[in-house]
C-alpha cells in the first residue's frame, strides 16, 4: 500500500460537515434523529496497513456526529503507527495486547485495560511491543471540534509505515469474533 493510498493521507477527508442553507432547529433536530443510533461494527471495514490498521466508526462525514471521531486501531506484531502531532487531545483505551507510546521523547508503556492519553500539541508515536501478537485500541478524540475552532494544526514527522514489520508479514486486522 502507498502511502497516498493511506486513510491519514487522503487530501479529501472530511472533519467537520458543512452547514449551509437556512438554519432551523426543528430541522436539524429531525435530521439527527433520523440518524441511525448504533452502527454496526461487522459493517465498517478496516483501513490501511500493513502495520496499522483503522476502523472508523463515527466521524463528522457520517452525519451522525459534528464534535467527536471514534475509531478502531490495530497494530499488528511488532508495529507502530506514523509519528505526529496535533492541537486535540485522544483517549485509547487499549482493549488487547501491550505496547507503549513515546510522548515528546518520553516513552510510556501500555497494556490491555490501560488508557493512553495524548496531550494537546503533543508529537507522538504508538508501538506494538509484542512479536507475536497483535494490539488493539479504542480511540476517541475530539479532532473534528478543534477543525471546526479553526485550530487546524496537524504535523506528520513520520509517515504511517508501508511494509510489514518482518514478524507481522502477512497480517491481517482482526474482524469481529476473530481471536
Amino acid at each position: 500500500m502507498s502511502i497516498e493510498d493511506q486513510y491519514h493521507s487522503k487530501k479529501d477527508r472530511i472533519f467537520v460537515r458543512g452547514i449551509q442553507g437556512q438554519y432551523s432547529l426543528s430541522e436539524e433536530l429531525a435530521k439527527l434523529r433520523a440518524q441511525p443510533r448504533v452502527r454496526k461494527g461487522r459493517e465498517i471495514s478496516f483501513v490501511d496497513g500493513p502495520q496499522c490498521f483503522s476502523k472508523h466508526y463515527v466521524e463528522p462525514k457520517d452525519e451522525i456526529t459534528q464534535t467527536f471521531h471514534l475509531h478502531l486501531e490495530e497494530y499488528g506484531p511488532g508495529a507502530m503507527s506514523q509519528k505526529h502531532g496535533h492541537v486535540n487531545e485522544a483517549a485509547f483505551y487499549i482493549l488487547d495486547g501491550k505496547g507503549y507510546e513515546v510522548h515528546d521523547n518520553i516513552r510510556y508503556d501500555w497494556e490491555a485495560g490501560d488508557v493512553a492519553i495524548v496531550h494537546n500539541n503533543c508529537v507522538h508515536q504508538h508501538f506494538n511491543a509484542d512479536k507475536n501478537l497483535p494490539a488493539r485500541a479504542l480511540v476517541i478524540k475530539t479532532k473534528p471540534m478543534y477543525m471546526f475552532m479553526n485550530m487546524l494544526f496537524q504535523k506528520q514527522v513520520i509517515p504511517r509505515p508501508t511494509e510489514p514489520t518482518p514478524e507481522g508479514v502477512g497480517f491481517e486486522a482482526r474482524e469481529e469474533g476473530d481471536k
